[in-house]
């Protein structure tokens, strides 16, 4: 195995485990992930919707990294994900609205809004590695300027 594919499981690894420990955490106490959603700065009526689509988003997520074939489109789906919750736990910080609604659940509760941002940013970033990483620009790019740089 390369450092290539061996980088590219490991991120995916992370990213699996994520998601599926966010989706089981969800669906395990569901009545709380209910009443949770419905704590959100956001119309109750968006409730049904959000509490079946966000953990089904995760659990497909994950599907699509564990298989080579669909690792890309899994990359692509956790980064705008990742994104979408990056951008409402901004928000939260910039105290956009009138309170705090509580944060996620499991050992993630665990963590402030800002420790929270970290934790979404440093999966932006492992979604952004894994996409370059497929796609093989990152590796293209370290070797083309190696080659540029040497004599031979």
């Amino acid at each position: 195995m390369t450092k290539r594919q061996v980088i590219l499981e490991t991120i995916s690894a992370l990213l699996i485990m994520l998601f599926l420990y966010a989706s089981i955490s969800k669906f395990l106490d569901f009545r709380t992930f209910i009443g949770e959603t419905n704590n959100q700065p956001l119309p109750n009526s968006l409730t049904p919707f959000i509490v079946w689509t966000v953990p089904s988003l995760e659990i497909a997520i994950a599907l699509a990294l564990m298989f080579d074939r669909t690792r890309l489109a899994g990359f692509y789906a956790s980064l705008g994900l990742m994104i979408l919750f990056t951008l409402y736990t901004g928000i939260i910080l910039m105290h956009f609205f009138r309170y705090i609604p509580c944060s996620c659940g499991g050992v993630i509760r665990k963590l402030t809004w800002k420790q929270h941002l970290v934790f979404n940013l440093f999966f932006v970033a492992l979604s952004v590695i894994g996409i370059l990483l497929k796609r093989g620009i990152f590796f293209k790019t370290i070797i083309t300027t190696k080659n540029k740089n040497s004599f031979v």
